[in-house]
């Protein structure tokens, strides 16, 4: 009996419809955890490229010194650092146009740092709304392996004169094995995406409050020079 019931005879004996529906939330829970650990990773690699530069960016370093380094390397370097870069670009793309109003220089700038920042947080959070659909689908799937997995097998009951458990119970267990699964691909997928929303949202905050702070030095820096201008 305890053979008969063993994951795997349950699964090998299953309906086709209720395998089916098993491999695709186990191609699902895999696809899954490869999401979870390559934004686990990707994540990890955003938090320490962004605290590298922001520790470069108040050392006191010039500004068009950053922005060369930052240009030159804008495919490695984090996403903070390429708001900067889109930042000053636009800056100095209105300064040789000898813009010298205050108000058309910042939000010249802002709006190419907003930009920039949309596009990095699209690209930060990328997968997440397939984590989001796992979680929220795979239950449901794995309830349908289920529903279908007990009216065959209930099927498969009504030629016979007598029904014990023992002729129930494999038939039962066999349907529940997706229901199992579906949890299995599930929890890890709803966990993950707190997490990592939680922490994008963090990712947000940060870029959110450099846009803010290096404005003002913006907004500094052309009262200076219009300071000495005059």
């Amino acid at each position: 009996m305890s053979q008969d019931l063993s994951i795997v005879q349950l699964v090998l004996h299953a309906s086709f419809v209720v395998q089916a529906v098993m491999l695709l939330l186990l191609l699902v829970s895999i696809s899954s955890w490869a999401a979870i650990f390559s934004k686990l990773f990707s994540l990890k690699r955003v938090k320490v490229l962004n605290e590298n530069f922001e520790r470069d960016f108040w050392s006191g370093a010039n500004l068009n010194n950053l922005y060369a380094v930052a240009s030159q390397n804008a495919r490695t370097c984090g996403p903070m650092e390429r708001i900067f870069a889109s930042g000053m670009r636009e800056y100095q793309k209105l300064r040789e146009r000898h813009i010298t109003d205050t108000g058309t220089l910042l939000d010249g700038a802002r709006r190419a740092m907003r930009a920039s920042l949309q596009r990095e947080m699209d690209v930060v959070e990328t997968n997440l709304s397939f984590l989001a659909s796992v979680g929220s689908v795979s239950p449901y799937v794995g309830l349908f392996g289920t529903v279908w997995g007990i009216m065959h097998a209930f099927t498969g009951l009504a030629s016979l004169q007598q029904v014990t458990l023992a002729t129930v119970a494999p038939g039962i267990a066999e349907a529940l094995v997706a229901t199992a699964i579906g949890l299995f691909a599930a929890i890890p997928a709803v966990v993950a995406y707190n997490r990592f929303a939680r922490d994008i949202d963090r990712v947000a905050i940060m870029l959110e409050s450099f846009i803010e702070e290096f404005s003002n030095i913006l907004q500094r820096n052309v009262g200076t020079q219009s300071a000495s201008g005059h």
